[in-house]
């Protein structure tokens, strides 16, 4: 079912499916605290995700490493673009840290796109992935990484950490990428997956989608038969929702029956794992899907 943004009774009111509710709650503050006292940024806040109190409240967060400014110009994110800054080598420690003080289980790990940087930052991902297992080695962590411009040597240093999950999200169809994704190559995104399963086929692979950008449900289930001809075990599917008006439109809001027909079609492809949903983002539930990825067949 497709919702037309100027059918809505306020012009880009939002339907009820996707009202999510306010950050509120002793944990939400406490973990704000926490982050802020530690100087590290996490993608909750700078995306403006919508999830950030219910996950907030649970004790868990997406930590974003490598600053908070973005070499590309994405026209759906909110992270902030412009000179990059530089690499703080004591974040991998506070990280850490941050990880004990809550006593994460599970932590997610992204950054910022560093095409500044020869290795993309993946040195400093495997940093972060070092010493959370020294600090607290039951925690597994996934780590959510840009595509290192291609780089498959990039790629190594990531999985030569062992990360419990290997996330990289293609984000929306092929002939949307030159407005949505400026500087990224869908092809160059299977690749990466697709390296990274057969580099280390004992990981699980991960991957995510906006819908709501002017995609066609036909194109969303191409980039899906896409993933698992890449061996990609874990699929995320999510609305995109337009964070100011300098950023991309919604050109339709999705009806949650579709969302279930993405599920149901993802499953009979064969991922492990399909969240589909209109509030769900790649972290959204993430431990959920390691356990059931990591989980004896």
């Amino acid at each position: 079912m497709l919702i037309p943004i100027d059918t809505l009774t306020q012009k880009g009111n939002r339907p009820d499916w996707l009202k999510a509710p306010a950050p509120v709650g002793e944990n939400y503050h406490d973990l704000k605290r926490l982050v802020g006292d530690l100087k590290l940024h996490t993608v909750c806040e700078s995306a403006a995700c919508p999830n950030i109190g219910e996950c907030w409240n649970h004790r868990t967060a997406t930590f974003m490493i490598l600053g908070n400014v973005c070499t590309r110009r994405c026209g759906f994110c909110n992270v902030q673009k412009g000179v990059p800054l530089e690499v703080d080598v004591d974040e991998p420690r506070r990280i850490a840290e941050a990880v004990e003080t809550l006593q994460l289980r599970f932590a997610v790990v992204t950054s910022v796109n560093r095409d500044d940087r020869k290795d993309g930052g993946s040195e400093h991902f495997a940093m972060v992935i070092r010493a959370i297992r020294e600090r607290v080695p039951e925690c597994k962590v996934e780590v959510l990484v840009p595509d290192f411009q291609g780089r498959h040597e990039s790629m190594d240093l990531v999985l030569d950490a062992s990360p419990d999950i290997l996330n990289h999200n293609t984000e929306t169809v092929p002939r949307l990428y030159r407005q949505v994704r400026l500087g990224a190559s869908f092809e160059r995104s299977l690749d990466m997956l697709a390296y990274a399963k057969q580099r280390r086929p004992d990981i699980p692979t991960k991957s995510g989608l906006m819908v709501g950008l002017g995609e066609t449900l036909d194109e969303v289930k191409n980039v899906m038969r896409d993933l698992r001809r890449s061996d990609v075990d874990i699929l995320t599917v999510g609305q995109y929702l337009r964070p100011t008006l300098n950023h991309l439109p919604v050109i339709r809001y999705v009806h949650p029956d579709e969302f279930t027909e993405i599920r149901e079609f993802g499953q009979a492809l064969g991922f492990q794992h399909v969240e589909s949903g209109p509030l769900v983002r790649s972290s959204y539930h993430a431990a959920s899907h390691a356990a059931k990825a990591l989980s004896p067949a």
